[in-house]
């Protein structure tokens, strides 16, 4: 699968395998799942890339932008000319229980999962906190659900493709309460690769093709735990992060033509919109309500499934945002387009909102 990645990524770009310089690999679970570590250096030899620096990154389910990260810091400040960004999972070749241990490593070993925490029941821990501390009710939750259902239509790459509407989602058996089934993001395998490059050796490919150019990376943490956080409600480095891409990219939150958010439940993406600024605390909820977030709606997201409907494959998923922000900005979403999208704001998150990743993509004129 990365090796697919990195040489549809490659030849999308035109650029040469001689000309890759690094290789960034964000996976976050293959030691556990697979018995396998060194996966950088692994997939830089299947892919035709052996001799280069080739490192795995490793921040739970931020691990693709912790990835790209990496690639945006070294080629900005001089080191490298060209690195591919490849973010890679494989996870439905274990049991349940299996994953679900594993990706509970991401919590605080010490205070939540040696305790029987999972991700399901943290995250059902601050969708019921929502639910009472606002007055909201289950039906509240469903636009965001049915909006990444309605967007993963038209991505070939999606594993869902089919709709679903508000008796679909309250029909939908509960996992921990409150969470129902079409809360959560689906367990799947899937890479995604990138190349990230200078302007000069843009310029020298001579390529008539859009020019994306990452306009800010930043990155802010909180407490793993979520009982060591003073507001479980407002995610700090979401906050943060958040503010910090955007002063970087010199931009406000008006000029954002997309958000692709890490909607990994349906509580993240009311607590990222609210964090990120773009809602009052305790008003997510009713902007989605309102038909804000669909394609045609103020603020797009999740325009090609998002994390609900086009699947988490956790490593990979930071890297597959970025390559969905591409497509939009460059006009290559096809059905899924967002019209006249200019700038993109891409959300990877790591555990319940302790580590946060964010880059905003521009339109080169």
């Amino acid at each position: 699968m990365a090796a697919a990645a990195i040489g549809d990524a490659l030849s999308a770009a035109g650029v040469a395998h001689e000309a890759v310089d690094a290789l960034y690999v964000g996976n976050m679970t293959s030691a556990v799942l697979d018995q396998q570590l060194q996966m950088g250096c692994l997939i830089a030899d299947y892919a035709g890339l052996s001799g280069i620096e080739a490192v795995n990154v490793e921040a739970a389910c931020a691990s693709g932008a912790a990835a790209a990260r990496m690639a945006y810091q070294l080629v900005a400040g001089g080191a490298h000319e060209v690195a591919v960004v490849c973010g890679i999972e494989r996870m439905t070749h274990r049991d349940r229980e299996t994953v679900t241990e594993a990706l509970a490593m991401a919590a605080d070993r010490e205070l939540e999962s040696s305790r029987g925490e999972s991700f399901l029941s943290l995250n059902a821990k601050l969708m019921q906190l929502y639910l009472e501390s606002y007055s909201k009710s289950a039906e509240d939750f469903a636009p965001f659900a049915i909006t990444a259902h309605a967007n993963a239509v038209h991505n070939p790459n999606a594993v869902f493709h089919k709709e679903i509407g508000i008796g679909d989602y309250l029909a939908s058996r509960t996992i921990v309460d409150p969470v129902r089934l079409y809360d959560v993001s689906p367990t799947c395998n899937g890479a995604a690769a990138i190349v990230v490059a200078s302007a000069d050796f843009v310029k020298s490919l001579g390529q008539d093709q859009p020019r994306i150019r990452i306009a800010a990376s930043s990155a802010a943490t909180a407490p793993v735990a979520l009982q060591r956080r003073e507001d479980k409600l407002d995610l700090e480095a979401v906050r943060k992060s958040t503010h910090s891409a955007l002063e970087q990219a010199g931009v406000t939150h008006a000029d954002i033509d997309l958000f692709e958010m890490h909607d990994a439940y349906t509580i993240m993406s009311v607590l990222c919109l609210e964090s990120a600024g773009f809602t009052p605390p305790g008003t997510a909820t009713d902007f989605a309500r309102e038909g804000r977030i669909g394609r045609s709606g103020d603020l797009p997201i999740s325009t090609m499934g998002g994390l609900k409907a086009r699947g988490h494959p956790v490593g990979a998923t930071g890297v597959y945002q970025l390559v969905e922000g591409y497509l939009q900005l460059a006009g290559l979403a096809g059905a899924s387009q967002i019209p006249n999208a200019e700038t993109a704001l891409l959300q990877n998150i790591g555990g319940t909102g302790s580590t946060v990743i964010n880059h905003i993509l521009r339109r080169d004129a």
